[in-house]
């Protein structure tokens, strides 16, 4: 499998579009709307960081990252997703290789750390934890977890962009 990640590119957008709402048609725990938040974050210059995978010339993944905002102040923090591959890539390590790639580049960016909502089984071995003091409200505690990049994990409830509201 030969897979590079590079940065989005404005040519890449209309094919993110339809690889996100691919990747999500049947997700059970999808609100079917990951594709407009996407669009939405961009709209608002939210995408902090938006990595593409490639095979060859054929788009086969996405990554989202956008700030989010803690309750108690702390600053640096960012929200990863959504994350989507092909369908007919799942399985075949692309995700792996996004999920790395934004990382790094937060690291870069000199991040505090990074939240998400998700399988734990599958964040865990980048070291998300769940039930690490950073809420969600309406989110059950064990699917959002936390990264830290520096330090301790802050307690304190996290806000997304509004852009997370994007139904069209």
């Amino acid at each position: 499998m030969n897979i590079s990640i590079r940065n989005e590119q404005a040519g890449d957008i209309d094919g993110i579009a339809r690889l996100t709402e691919a990747a999500f048609r049947n997700a059970e725990h999808s609100s079917h709307t990951e594709q407009f938040i996407v669009d939405a974050l961009r709209r608002h210059q939210q995408l902090s960081v938006s990595k593409v995978a490639l095979a060859g010339d054929t788009l086969v993944g996405h990554v989202a990252v956008s700030p989010v905002e803690l309750s108690n102040g702390a600053t640096g923090w960012y929200g990863l997703g959504p994350i989507s591959v092909a369908p007919d890539r799942q399985g075949q390590g692309i995700g792996s290789l996004l999920m790395k790639a934004a990382l790094a580049e937060l690291r870069e960016l000199g991040a505090a750390g990074c939240v998400l909502l998700g399988d734990p089984g599958y964040y865990g071995r980048f070291g998300f934890k769940a039930g690490t003091g950073l809420e969600l409200p309406g989110v059950p505690a064990e699917y959002f977890q936390a990264l830290s990049f520096a330090g301790e994990l802050p307690a304190a409830v996290v806000s997304y962009h509004p852009a997370f509201n994007a139904t069209a």
